[in-house]
């Protein structure tokens, strides 16, 4: 058997479509027997490696090869034990791993957060709530957010903006529900913020902020922390979105593409881009600021890298749901 897998393998890299997709099928066929010979392949990360063909068919091969990857995390071999987790991990969330390491990894987490810095936020793009950094509960209470850990950044990030960040689960009546994962970063101090808060937090979580409706959730969270923002970065479009909600109410907003593109009274750093706007400035700054991040730079924090000396505390992984634990979220996340 073990020829046979080493060439199915071999074909995974097959330019020939039909030959590709029959080796995955073969393999998939074969279930647990073939995992000790295909996690191997996991650990080569060279351009021509069939690492991500060979993770995709463990993936095919579901909860089967479960026992089989626990045996391994337990009895070795010992390079495979790594390869063992991630696609642990990958086909369980953390609920498939047992309680030892478990235990091990939320270890490393307490470990990593104590000295992440610099921490780093995306920047090229995407979409986030800011709120003061010091209503952290009024938060938490407000969005109806559940199983609150901490996390470092980079795992913080990648959870709520590159892996699954959605699930659908069944109730004990077996109705359909939704359920979503955030990333709540630590406080980062902004002392060019206009008004009197000068440390925030970020909230990230692609699917919960676009299902759910960013700029409502802004309001909503203003109305128990006082201040709250939304804001869009979409390099694709070409758009930028910024909100801001001060105890329930809409008080500055401004979209690429709404119409029209701005509402509400011009905030003050805004009049201070129009007064100082050169020749070329001056029909862009007109009616307001229309950049999202300058907006955020002025009124909470801007994403992209943080100074170590202005961030405090660690961040926050967080569900929506009281019934569905940050461990039931499959993928395997960077510490």
């Amino acid at each position: 058997m073990r020829d046979t897998i080493q060439t199915l393998v071999g074909d995974l890299s097959a330019r020939d479509h039909a030959v590709c997709s029959a080796a995955q099928d073969a393999l998939v066929a074969l279930g647990p027997a073939a995992v000790d010979q295909l996690l191997p392949h996991t650990l080569d990360r060279s351009s021509r490696s069939p690492r991500r063909s060979v993770q995709f068919v463990i993936g095919r091969m579901g909860d089967e090869v479960l026992p089989r990857l626990r045996e391994i995390r337990r009895e070795g071999p010992g390079p495979l034990r790594g390869s063992a987790l991630e696609m642990l991990v990958e086909l369980g969330g953390a609920d498939a791993l047992d309680e030892i390491d478990r235990r091990a990894v939320e270890r490393l987490v307490r470990i990593k957060i104590l000295d992440e810095r610099p921490v780093e936020t995306p920047s090229e793009g995407g979409r986030w709530l800011a709120f003061p950094a010091d209503r952290l509960d009024d938060a938490v209470a407000a969005l109806g957010l559940h199983d609150v850990r901490p996390a470092t950044s980079v795992m913080g990030v990648a959870a709520a903006t590159q892996a699954a960040d959605s699930l659908e689960f069944q109730d004990t009546n077996g109705e359909k529900h939704r359920a979503y994962r955030v990333f709540i970063t630590p406080e980062f101090e902004n002392w060019r913020s206009e008004g009197p808060v000068k440390s925030w937090r970020m909230l990230w979580g692609n699917s919960f902020l676009d299902e759910l409706d960013g700029f409502l959730l802004a309001r909503e969270l203003s109305e128990h922390c006082g201040e709250a923002h939304f804001y869009v970065l979409d390099p694709y479009h070409s758009s930028h979105c910024w909100y801001v909600a001060r105890d329930g109410d809409v008080v500055r907003r401004y979209g690429t593409y709404a119409e029209p593109e701005f509402e509400g009274t011009p905030l003050p750093f805004e009049a201070w881009y129009k007064e100082n706007a050169d020749e070329d400035e001056a029909e862009m700054y007109a009616e307001g600021v229309p950049d999202a991040e300058t907006a955020a730079d002025n009124l909470s924090v801007a994403p992209g890298p943080q100074l170590a000396r202005h961030t405090h505390g660690h961040g926050w992984l967080a569900t929506t749901h009281p019934g569905v634990t940050n461990t039931r979220f499959k993928g395997a996340l960077p510490l």
